[in-house]
C-alpha cells in the first residue's frame, strides 16, 4: 500500500519515533509499524489525526489506496455472499429433509427443532437477498460473475436484467411446486 510509504515519509520529515507517533494516536507501536509495512489498514479517525498531525489533506494521505481499499471491500462482499449462501442451502436441505423424520423420531418437540432450522434458513434467506439486491446481482450469469470478482460488460447486463422477470415467474412456480409435493408426501405420513 503506498500509504505506509508515505506514512512512513511524513514520520521521518516530521523527526518522529513510531513510539511517538503512536503515542499521538493512542494506538501502539506495533500497530504504527504494521500500517507502514502495509500489513493492516488504519480506520478513519487515525487517518484524520495523522492528516491534521502532518498538515497533509486526507485525499493527499491516501491517494492511490482508494482502488486498493475498494477491492478489498468488495473481497469480503464475494466472501460473506459464499459463506450466508452455503449456510442457507445447508439449511433449505435441511428443512425439506427433516420435518418428517423429526415428527416421527421426537414428536412434537422435533416440529418445534424444525421450526427453528426455518427460521435460520429464512434469516439467512433474507440475508443472501439483501448483498444480491446491494450489488445488482439476480440472475445466475450475474451470481456467478460476481463470485468470481468480475463484472458483466454493458450488453451482457442489459440481456440479464431482461431475464429477470421470467426467471422470478420460474422461481415463483417451482417454489409452489415444491411445497404442492412437501404437502402431499406429509399428508401422506399422517
Amino acid at each position: 500500500m503506498e500509504l505506509g510509504q508515505r506514512l512512513k515519509g511524513c514520520r521521518a520529515k516530521a523527526e518522529m519515533t513510531q513510539e511517538e507517533l503512536a503515542e499521538k494516536l493512542y494506538v501502539s507501536r506495533q500497530t504504527i509499524s504494521s500500517w507502514e509495512n502495509g500489513k493492516s489498514y488504519p480506520d478513519i479517525h487515525s487517518l484524520l489525526m495523522m492528516s491534521d498531525l502532518f498538515g497533509v489533506s486526507l485525499d493527499t494521505f491516501i491517494k492511490g489506496d482508494i482502488e486498493i481499499m475498494k477491492e478489498k471491500v468488495e473481497q469480503t462482499t464475494i466472501k460473506a455472499f459464499q459463506r450466508e449462501s452455503n449456510i442457507f442451502a445447508v439449511l433449505l436441505i435441511a428443512c425439506i429433509a427433516t420435518p418428517l423424520p423429526l415428527y416421527k423420531w421426537i414428536g412434537i418437540p422435533g416440529i418445534a427443532i424444525w421450526g427453528i432450522m426455518a427460521g435460520a434458513m429464512l434469516y439467512f434467506s433474507f440475508r443472501v437477498g439483501k448483498i444480491k439486491k446491494e450489488q445488482d446481482i439476480y440472475t445466475y450469469k450475474e451470481i456467478v460473475a460476481f463470485t468470481n470478482g468480475e463484472k458483466l460488460d454493458g450488453i451482457e447486463k442489459a440481456r440479464e436484467e431482461g431475464k429477470r422477470n421470467y426467471q422470478r415467474v420460474v422461481m415463483l412456480l417451482m417454489g409452489a411446486i415444491a411445497g404442492l409435493a412437501i404437502a402431499v408426501i406429509l399428508s401422506r405420513f399422517m
